[in-house]
Parts: C-alpha cells; sequence; structure tokens
C-alpha cells in the first residue's frame, strides 16, 4: 500500500511542486532576458536605434494597405513592398545598398525576361507553351545557380542571383495560367522598388552606420589589443613586477585573442563598405582591399603574440645568467612593438601620416641584433638544453613580432598613401623608406637566431 500510495502521490506531488515554482522560474527568466537585452542595448546603442529604423521602414510600406488610394493601385502585390523591406533592411549602410542594388536590378531584368520568355511560349500555340516555359526556367535556374559558385559573384552578386532566378521563375511559371502578366510584373516590381528605396532612404538619413567606418576602427582596436599584450608580456614572463600588478594586467593580456578570427568579419564589411557612396573621411572608390591586407599582417602578429602567451604559464625555469642575457632585450623588443602599435593605431584612427612609429620600430631591430649578438657568445656552455630552449624560443618569436611591425608599417603607409591621409607636420616621408629596407635583413637575423 506504501508503494501504491507513493506512485499516485509522486507524479501529483512533482507537479505541484513545478506549479508552484512556475511564477519564479518565469519571473528569472524574464529578469534574465532583460539583463541580456541591456547588455546588447549597452554594447552597441545602434542596435536598439536599427530595430525602430527597421520598425519604421514597416511602417510606411504598409500605408498601401491603410489607404484606397493606393491599395486599389497595387491590389495584393502591394506585400511585395512590405517582403521587400524585411529582407533588404540590414544593419549598416552598405549592406542594405548591396541588397537593395541587387534586387532592383535583378528583378527588373528577370521580370523583363520572364514577360519575354512568357510572349515567346505563346507563339508556337497552347500546346508547346509549357515545354518552352520548362526548358527556359531549367536553362536560367541551372545556368544562375552556377554562377554563383564563382567566388567574386557570391561576394557581391549572390543575393542578386537568387532574386533573379526567384522573380524569373514566378512571372514566366505564373504567366501561363494569368493572361494578364505584363500588369502582374509591373505591379511586382514597383512594389519592390519602393520597399528598396525605403528601406535605403530610411538606412541612410536616419543615424545611419556605415561598414566602412566600422572596419576602419576596428582594425585600429586590434592593433592596439596587440600592443597592450605586448606591454605587459615582458614583466609577466620576465617576473620583474610585483603580483598584484600583474594580476590586474592578466585579463587585458588575453584580449588579443580576439583578434585571431577576424578574418571573416573584415572581409564582409569591406565587401559591404564597397558598395556605400562617399561619406566622412572615406571618399569614392576607398582602398579597402589595402584594409584587408593590413588585417592579414595584424593577424600574423597575432598568431605569433599567441605562441608567445603559451610561455607565460610554462613551468620551465630559465636559468639567472640566461635570463640576464636575453631579458633586456626581449623586454626592449616587447616595448618598442607596443609603442609602434600604438602609433600606428593613432595614425589609423586620426587619418594621419605620422613616422612616430618608425623610431620605435628601428629600436626593436637594433634590439634584435643584440640580441642575436648575445646568443653567439655560447650562453648554453655548461648549461642544460632545455633550460635554455624557452629563452631562445620567446626571444626568436619576439624578433618574428618585429618583424611583423616593420610589415604592418609598411601597410600603414601604404594606407596612408592611397587613402590620402593628413600629413603631419612632424612626420618625414623620407624616414619609413629607410627602415623598411632593412626588413629582409631583420628575417635574415631571425634565421640566425633559431639556429644560434
Amino acid at each position: 500500500m506504501a508503494d501504491v500510495n507513493e506512485q499516485v502521490t509522486g507524479p501529483f506531488g512533482r507537479a505541484w511542486s513545478w506549479f508552484k515554482a512556475l511564477p519564479v522560474n518565469v519571473w528569472s527568466k524574464i529578469a534574465d532576458t532583460g539583463s541580456k537585452a541591456k547588455k546588447l542595448g549597452e554594447d552597441d546603442p545602434r542596435r536598439v536605434i536599427h530595430s525602430c529604423k527597421v520598425g519604421l521602414a514597416i511602417t510606411i510600406v504598409s500605408l498601401f494597405y491603410y489607404f484606397n488610394p493606393l491599395y486599389d493601385g497595387f491590389g495584393v502585390s502591394a506585400m511585395w513592398a512590405v517582403l521587400t523591406v524585411v529582407v533588404v533592411f540590414e544593419f549598416s549602410v552598405g549592406a542594405t545598398l548591396g541588397k537593395g542594388v541587387n534586387r532592383a536590378i535583378a528583378t527588373l531584368v528577370a521580370g523583363s525576361l520572364g514577360v519575354g520568355a512568357h510572349h515567346l511560349a505563346v507563339l508556337p500555340g497552347q500546346k508547346a507553351e509549357p515545354f518552352i516555359i520548362g526548358i527556359s526556367v531549367f536553362l536560367v535556374a541551372s545556368v544562375f545557380t552556377f554562377a554563383r559558385f564563382f567566388p567574386k559573384m557570391k561576394a557581391r552578386y549572390d543575393y542578386g542571383l537568387v532574386i533573379f532566378i526567384l522573380t524569373f521563375c514566378l512571372i514566366s511559371v505564373s504567366g501561363y495560367r494569368d493572361d494578364e502578366v505584363i500588369d502582374m510584373a509591373h505591379k511586382r516590381m514597383s512594389t519592390i522598388f519602393i520597399g528598396g528605396a525605403t528601406s535605403i532612404l530610411v538606412c541612410i538619413l536616419i543615424y545611419p552606420a556605415w561598414a566602412g567606418d566600422d572596419l576602419h576602427k576596428q582594425l585600429a582596436t586590434n592593433m592596439e589589443k596587440l600592443a597592450t599584450f605586448l606591454e605587459g608580456f615582458g614583466d609577466e614572463f620576465f617576473k620583474t613586477s610585483d603580483n598584484g600588478i600583474v594580476e590586474d594586467k592578466k585579463a587585458s593580456l588575453q584580449a588579443y585573442k580576439s583578434v585571431l578570427n577576424t578574418k571573416g568579419t573584415e572581409e564582409t564589411l569591406a565587401n559591404f563598405a564597397k558598395w556605400e557612396p562617399r561619406h566622412g573621411r572615406f571618399r569614392y572608390r576607398h582602398p579597402w582591399d589595402q584594409y584587408l591586407k593590413l588585417g592579414a599582417h595584424i593577424r600574423q602578429c597575432a598568431y605569433s603574440i599567441e605562441a608567445l602567451n603559451g610561455y607565460l604559464n610554462s613551468d620551465n625555469q630559465i636559468p639567472y645568467e640566461i635570463r640576464e642575457k636575453v631579458q633586456q632585450h626581449c623586454k626592449k623588443m616587447s616595448t618598442e612593438c607596443s609603442l609602434a602599435l600604438k602609433q600606428l593605431a593613432l595614425s589609423i584612427r586620426t587619418m594621419t601620416r605620422s613616422s612616430a612609429a618608425d623610431c620605435h620600430i628601428l629600436k626593436a631591430k637594433n634590439a634584435a641584433k643584440s640580441l642575436k649578438s648575445s646568443l653567439k657568445t655560447g650562453l648554453w656552455v655548461n648549461t642544460d638544453l632545455l633550460q635554455i630552449i624557452p629563452a631562445v624560443t620567446v626571444a626568436s618569436l619576439l624578433v618574428e613580432v618585429v618583424t611583423c611591425n616593420v610589415n604592418l608599417a609598411e601597410s600603414v603607409h601604404d594606407l596612408a598613401t592611397l587613402a590620402h591621409f593628413k600629413v603631419t607636420r612632424a612626420s618625414n616621408h623620407h624616414q619609413p623608406r629607410v627602415i623598411h629596407r632593412g626588413t629582409s635583413n631583420l628575417s635574415a637575423h631571425h634565421a640566425v637566431t633559431i639556429d644560434g
């Protein structure tokens, strides 16, 4: 009987407990969702503005359903304006323009070809019409689907190709049952153009978010993250600071990790930026491809820093005599590279051409040369080789970071020339060429350092 009572009351007891806890669980879920929403808005207030802009654009095109004169002109096809706003309106101006232009051109061309295919299919007679339409749909869908595999087409026109296939099939196939195919195509294209134009105007005129500006700031921020790591690496690796300060810096030292996987974001932003008109400091035909090259150099430097980070928590102890030989040069390279990265980031943020970073790179290169000379003096005599390897590896990685800084400086100077950055009074145009001419020599010193 006890077992029976437990079987009867057990499920009801669990259900009653769940029911009593339901208000608390619901309230906690609401509070958690609210805190996450607040954090999203605080991280980037433009998200709230973008949401309101989308709502405004949809409300405007919905007027075609609310007012009889507008509805009588377009009928049910007015819904295409609403659908266009939903699929075209993106966060940035470049993304919205890209989708809007793709959709407009694809709709116009596909609509014209669809009407032409319909009239061509009618000429031989009703029996041959479905076969001709079917063949035309097969050819268009096959050819333009294959075109989506081309990298350049997929990067910039993939959405337009999809809309082209969709529009052509809708008009040509539906025209088989509807004799007023021209009027149907006209209404659909008109409403799509209205929806696309509304999206673009609202996106540009009301607090626009520019993809090019985001890409520009992201590269500068990434360089500053690398500089933060290099600034604190020397003290952290050689343990020359008190523990309290080191612990406070550990979180900022790991900020560089977000730079390792930025390739996809940078390529997307650069693609959107190419659609944007001239705005602010960014001219027409701004060298966005140079930003991708600069981003590649930044990631290369981040990979070397990732390798350096692996030695921060290593248990291998470096002998005192070895550490004394390499500590000064390693800290010098780390510090000077950090200062150089900060100057390069400042140059990008302010869009000014400056040679302030070149003197720091030159000092880092001199430290690398001095380190190579020190390693040639036979530090490992009567020393365990396993104790030397961490110090030599860290030194070689820092030399690699110096080489990356040279490439970064060269890339920033190229960007400054192509983008017509402002020239500061203290800038010397001849100094960068003197520094960059030693890039190959630095790589050779790196190879000698690894070999000892």
